[in-house]
């Protein structure tokens, strides 16, 4: 177990707990959250290590992993999923400023991302540290990498994407060390993350699913994001929205929080977060944050 003597993010001191979030998916487990007064990032306390949270990710509802519809949750994500890819694409040649270009998507999952950018005529390259993940990516016809090859890429990028894989890095200084290395003068470094500031985190508290201890190793805040980019010779350009977070993540902490599923509700307090975040990205369930290197 890794405990933190400071934060993960800017290694200040001033670091408290502040709640207790429940492993639903694989363990059963609690774990703490604690927060830095510093930089406002939260963090899991006391997480299993590299080598041993391998288990925590043993479970056929881990969608990103499996390709699974099994339940109302997971076909609602993949019927959103076709809308949400193209968003993405779109998003990635008007920051780049680009039709085609090279695109290396860390913590690739199954392949869907990469699978679209490359019928658009994008060379694409995948990371994933799953096995079972790999294999559906490859049978897409896209080439894929174990994450621990990151090291040794030897060229640049256009686009380097991590869509919700930042909060599960344990060497996060390293990555974004090496991820800025190969990031092209001109490229853009695009992160989506879950927002612990946002409506729907604020009202499910520790049942708000996007904690998903411990695989979510941080918790970020909108204003943490930035300094821990600096560190890195990175800054924010933009920020995006992920509306259809809302929903899908409030659909999931009614289920932790009442223990059955509530469709109404979930829809209701997703609904409330969007509205809230209207004209405050910074305030949206999840955000996109769209990276440049520092110009000198």
């Amino acid at each position: 177990m890794i405990h933190y003597q400071g934060c993960p993010l800017c290694n200040s001191q001033l670091i408290k707990p502040v709640l207790e979030a429940k492993d639903h998916t694989v363990s059963g487990r609690s774990f703490a959250v604690w927060e830095c007064r510093s930089c406002t990032a939260r963090f899991t306390q006391d997480v299993p290590g590299e080598e041993e949270i391998g288990p925590y990710y043993l479970s056929d509802d881990y969608i990103s992993h499996t390709e699974t519809r099994k339940g109302f949750i997971n076909r609602a994500y993949h019927a959103v999923r076709v809308f949400t890819l193209q968003q993405k694409r779109k998003m990635i040649c008007s920051s780049t400023r680009r039709s085609t270009g090279d695109v290396l998507d860390i913590g690739c999952g199954t392949g869907a991302f990469l699978e679209v950018m490359k019928k658009e005529g994008w060379s694409v390259q995948g990371l994933e540290p799953d096995p079972g993940a790999r294999e559906i990516a490859e049978k897409r016809g896209v080439p894929v990498l174990p994450s621990g090859a990151l090291a040794s890429l030897d060229r640049e990028y256009d686009a380097i994407t991590m869509w919700h894989v930042l909060e599960h890095v344990h060497n996060l200084h390293g990555y974004l060390k090496t991820i800025a290395g190969l990031l092209k003068e001109d490229g853009r470094l695009f992160v989506a993350v879950p927002n612990y500031t946002s409506g729907d985190a604020v009202h499910y508290r520790e049942s708000w699913a996007a904690y998903d201890v411990p695989r979510h190793l941080y918790h970020f805040s909108p204003s943490s994001v930035g300094p821990l980019m600096k560190m890195h010779g990175l800054e924010i350009e933009a920020l995006a929205p992920m509306w259809f977070d809302s929903f899908y993540v409030s659909m999931l902490s009614e289920k932790y929080l009442h223990g059955k599923q509530s469709l109404v509700s979930a829809c209701w307090q997703g609904l409330l977060s969007n509205i809230s975040a209207v004209g405050d990205t910074g305030k949206c369930s999840s955000v996109i944050y769209i990276i440049r290197k520092v110009t000198v």
